[in-house]
C-alpha cells in the first residue's frame, strides 16, 4: 500500500465521522480563555521502507491551547508513541517517539458548535530504537533529539458546554532519516524518516463562550464582541453591571458616562432618574450635569419652578432664580414681571416708590413702573399712607388752613347732625391735610340756619361739629389735634330766607389754630 491510499484512508475516516457526529450542543468552540486534554492518534510511518504491511503505530498526547484571537490560538503538547514498520526484507523495527511541540491553530469560522482548523509549528522530536534488524548504509545511532516541523487540518465537535471532541489529521516533518534504523548515503541527505497521524481527542474548556464567570447576564461571547471584560462584571466601574448596561439601558459599558455629560450612568440612572444616554434629558438647553450640580434646577423638568419660563431663559436670559417662581418676593411670578407687567423680576420695587410691584398691581391698581402713577405730584406710597387715591391727582394737594375756610360739600339734613356720603368727599381733604402735616391742630365750627331756636341750634351746631370731628378721628388723626365748637346760627354766610341761603349756613369752617 502506498502513500497516496494510506491518506485517502485517513481522509475517508475523517469524513465518516464528521458524517455521524451530532454538532447540536450547547457548547462553543470558540471563545475560551484555556484548553487542556489528551488524544489519542494513529500513526503511519513515511520512511525509506514500503507500508505494504501496516504495522499498528500510535502515539499519545497531551495538549493545552490559549485562545489569542477568536480565529487564532496558541498551543503546547508533549506525547509518547510507537513507530513501526518492516524493512525492505520485512523485518521489523520499532521506535519509540517523544514529541514535544508548539502549534498556531487558525480558525477562520465563527460557529458555535463547530469548527474546522488548520495548524503548524515546530517542535523537537526525542526518539530511540528498540527493535531494528536492518543494515543501514551508514552507522545509525540508537538514539537523539531532532527539530519536527508539525502541521495539518482538524474539526472541533462541542459535545457540552465544557467538553470537546477534536478530529485530526496531519503530518510530522522531521530533520532526522534514522527513525527506522536505516540511513542512507551521505550523498542522498534528501531523506527524511516522517509520519502521517490521525487523532482523536478530548479537549476540556476553561472559561467557554458560554459562560458568564461575572454574573453580569452576559456570555463571554458577547463580551468578547462587546469588548468588556467577561472577568468583570461592571468593565467600566460605574456602578452599574454590564448586563444591565446593555440589555437594561442600552448604555455605553466601556464608558462610565454614555452621554458625556460629566454625569456618570449610575447617578443618571439611581439618583437623578435622568437619561443616561440624553445629554439634556429635558431639552432645556442645559446639560443635566450643569443642572444638577451648578444651577440646582430639575434635569427632568424644562421648567423647574413651574413659573412657565425655561430653566434655560431664567438663567441665561432675565437672570431670574429658576427654582423659585418669584425670585424677588414681590407677589408677582418671574413669568407676569417679564411678559405681561414688564417690572424687573430682580427688583420687588421696580419703581422704586416704596410699594413692592405684587402690591402695586393687585391691591393698589397702580402702575409699577411709575412711582406717581396719576401724575399729581405725590408718590404711590404717600398716597396710600395717607389714604389719598394714588389714582387720582386731584387729590394729591392738601387744603391750605391759614385761614377759616367753609368745607364745600360738607352738609347736613335740616335738623340732624349726620355727616352724609356725599361729605366724605370734602372731608378727604382735611384728613390729608391733618395726616400729612402732624404737628397741625385744627378747630372746626359748626353752624346752622335760623330755624328753629337759637339755644337748640346751638346744641346742633355743636353736634355737627363733634361728627366731622369723630370721623377723622376715626380715619385715624388724633383727638387732641381737633377742637369742635358749635356756634349755632350766629355768622351766617347767606340769606336765611331763602332755602338756598339756609342750606348754605348749615355749615363746618375748618381753621388752622397752630403748627
Amino acid at each position: 500500500m502506498n502513500i497516496l491510499k494510506t491518506s485517502q484512508k485517513i481522509i475517508l475516516i475523517i469524513f465518516l465521522f464528521f458524517s455521524f457526529t451530532n454538532t447540536k450542543t450547547i457548547a462553543q468552540v470558540n471563545g475560551y480563555d484555556l484548553k487542556y486534554g489528551i488524544s489519542l492518534h494513529g500513526l503511519l510511518p513515511d520512511t525509506d521502507f514500503p507500508n505494504d504491511d501496516i504495522r499498528f503505530s500510535y502515539l499519545a498526547r497531551g495538549l493545552v491551547r490559549y485562545e489569542l484571537t477568536t480565529e487564532l490560538e496558541l498551543g503546547f503538547g508533549a506525547g509518547y508513541g510507537m513507530l513501526a514498520g518492516y524493512d525492505f526484507d520485512h523485518n521489523l523495527w520499532e521506535t519509540s517517539l517523544i514529541p514535544i511541540d508548539l502549534k498556531f491553530i487558525v480558525s477562520p469560522f465563527h460557529i458555535d458548535t463547530f469548527s474546522p482548523y488548520v495548524y503548524a509549528g515546530g517542535g523537537i522530536l526525542g526518539w530511540s530504537i528498540l527493535t531494528s534488524q536492518t543494515q543501514s548504509p551508514v552507522p545509525v545511532k540508537d538514539s537523539g533529539w531532532d527539530p519536527i516541523i508539525p502541521y495539518g487540518v482538524g474539526f472541533e465537535f462541542a459535545l457540552t458546554e465544557n467538553i470537546i471532541l477534536d478530529l485530526s489529521g496531519g503530518y510530522t516533518f522531521t530533520f532526522t532519516d534514522k527513525l527506522n534504523g536505516y540511513k542512507h548515503k551521505a550523498s542522498r541527505e534528501s531523506y527524511h524518516d516522517s509520519y502521517f497521524d490521525a487523532g482523536l481527542g478530548i479537549t476540556i474548556v476553561v472559561g467557554s463562550s458560554a459562560s458568564d464567570a461575572d454574573n453580569d447576564a452576559l456570555l463571554k461571547k458577547d463580551e468578547v464582541l462587546i469588548g468588556t471584560d467577561p472577568d468583570n462584571s461592571d468593565s467600566d466601574w460605574d456602578g452599574l453591571n454590564d448586563g444591565e448596561e446593555v440589555i437594561k439601558y442600552n448604555t455605553d459599558p466601556l464608558n462610565k458616562d454614555s452621554d458625556n455629560d460629566g454625569l456618570s450612568d449610575h447617578d443618571e440612572i439611581k439618583i437623578y432618574t435622568s437619561d443616561p444616554n440624553n445629554v439634556d434629558t429635558d431639552d432645556d438647553a442645559i446639560n443635566d450635569f450643569d443642572e444638577v450640580s451648578k444651577y440646582r434646577t430639575d434635569p427632568l423638568n424644562a421648567d423647574t419652578d413651574r413659573d412657565k419660563l425655561s430653566d434655560y431663559e431664567e438663567i441665561f436670559i432675565y437672570k431670574t432664580d429658576p427654582s423659585k417662581a418669584d425670585t424677588d418676593s414681590d407677589g408677582l411670578s418671574d413669568y407676569i414681571e417679564v411678559t405681561r407687567a414688564y417690572t424687573d423680576p430682580l427688583r420687588d420695587d421696580t419703581d422704586s416708590d416704596g410699594l413692592v410691584d405684587g402690591a402695586e398691581i393687585k391691591i393698589y391698581r397702580t402702575n409699577p413702573l411709575n412711582y406717581d402713577t396719576d401724575g399729581g405730584s405725590v408718590d404711590d406710597k404717600t398716597e396710600v399712607e395717607r389714604g389719598t387715591n394714588p389714582n387720582d391727582p386731584k387729590d394729591d394737594k392738601v387744603k391750605q388752613t391759614s385761614a377759616p375756610v367753609v368745607l364745600e360739600g360738607v352738609t347736613f339734613p335740616s335738623g340732624k347732625a349726620i355727616v352724609s356720603p356725599e361729605s366724605e368727599k370734602a372731608l378727604m381733604e382735611v384728613f390729608n391735610t391733618l395726616n400729612s402735616h402732624p404737628n397741625i391742630k385744627v378747630e372746626l365750627r359748626g353752624y346752622t340756619d335760623n330755624t328753629g331756636s337759637a339755644s337748640a341750634n346751638l346744641q346742633l351746631s355743636q353736634k355737627r361739629a363733634d361728627a366731622v370731628k369723630n370721623w377723622l378721628v376715626n380715619k385715624g388723626i388724633a383727638p387732641s389735634r381737633i377742637k369742635a365748637i358749635g356756634f349755632g346760627e350766629a355768622n351766617p354766610i347767606a340769606d336765611n330766607n331763602t332755602e338756598a341761603g339756609r342750606r348754605l349756613n348749615r355749615r363746618i369752617e375748618f381753621i388752622q389754630i397752630s403748627q
